[in-house]
């Protein structure tokens, strides 16, 4: 079974002063979180801001960041959507690409029951047989929660491999790490719950923080793995403040701009999403500071 590693960065797209997509960038940024620890990245997910950018886009995309972590690190495509048929295309063309695995969210706005869910997921990966799916799970923003039963019935299917759970409850991660095989990755999809996650049998996080802290991300998982625990909870400690103020704003607004205080030039994000004018930076400034990450 493939393993996509313990940090996985959701990738930001960066984008020009046009608004149209920074390939060059994008490849730069690709190439640099691999040296800082992660050992996968996720193309085109929520932070990547999927729901703004064309298919075409996002093709594009995947090809520039196959090619700038060739050998080092494994991309993930974010090929979800609130249509099977459009879900299935999507993820054929992306493995035709050649990505190493999908991510697949729940589907939003439609809100289907446990059944069409797991006929959803199911379909995707009866149509692509060969490429590793990762199930996204994220109530607050599609409308939808992936119940532990229905993930329980979709980690029986061989191609799914893990579940990103962002619900934000410690009970029902533990319900899915009760109910799944112990080869089935639960990656956290909070990065303040990456720590307690770990304890109750999760494996890693898929990351937003990861683009400024990937290292120390790897150290905490890494301590705690080797049972380390103290020495995790201190790194966890150190970078709660990150975590939070990442949220301070509607991802991937906050992280834009802390990346862009460090001098990428990943550019704004794309309406309906609007880079907050009131301050968002100065919040940031300190907590940057005070890691060293500025």
């Amino acid at each position: 079974m493939v393993d996509f590693g313990r940090v996985v960065t959701a990738m930001v797209t960066p984008f020009q002063a046009d608004g149209s997509v920074n390939y060059a960038v994008a490849e730069q940024l690709a190439a640099h979180l691999v040296t800082q620890g992660s050992d996968a990245l996720v193309v085109c997910g929520t932070t990547g801001e999927s729901p703004t950018l064309s298919w075409d886009e996002e093709y594009q995309l995947f090809q520039v960041v196959i090619k700038a972590v060739a050998g080092k690190a494994l991309v993930i495509a974010g090929t979800g959507s609130n249509s099977t048929q459009e879900a299935i295309a999507a993820t054929q063309k992306a493995a035709k690409i050649g990505v190493h695995g999908s991510l697949q969210v729940v589907p939003y706005y439609n809100k289907p029951p446990q059944a069409g869910l797991f006929s959803h997921f199911q379909a995707i990966a009866q149509a692509c047989p060969d490429l590793p799916m990762v199930l996204y799970n994220i109530p607050g923003r599609t409308g939808q929660n992936l119940l532990p039963q229905t993930v329980a019935r979709l980690s029986a299917i061989g191609n799914i491999v893990g579940i990103k759970e962002a619900t934000g409850s410690l009970d029902q991660a533990s319900e899915i790490s009760r109910m799944t095989p112990p080869e089935f990755k639960i990656y956290s999809g909070d990065d303040s719950l990456t720590l307690p996650l770990l304890a109750i049998g999760g494996y890693g996080v898929i990351s937003v923080a990861s683009h400024l802290v990937g290292k120390q991300l790897q150290q905490m998982i890494q301590a705690f793995a080797a049972g380390q625990v103290q020495t995790a909870t201190q790194i966890h400690l150190q970078l709660l403040p990150l975590f939070k103020s990442l949220f301070l704003s509607t991802n991937p607004i906050p992280v834009k701009a802390a990346l862009r205080l460090q001098g990428w030039d990943v550019g704004s994000t794309r309406l309906p999403l609007e880079d907050d004018q009131n301050g968002l930076a100065q919040k940031l400034k300190p907590v940057l500071a005070e890691l060293n990450l500025i």
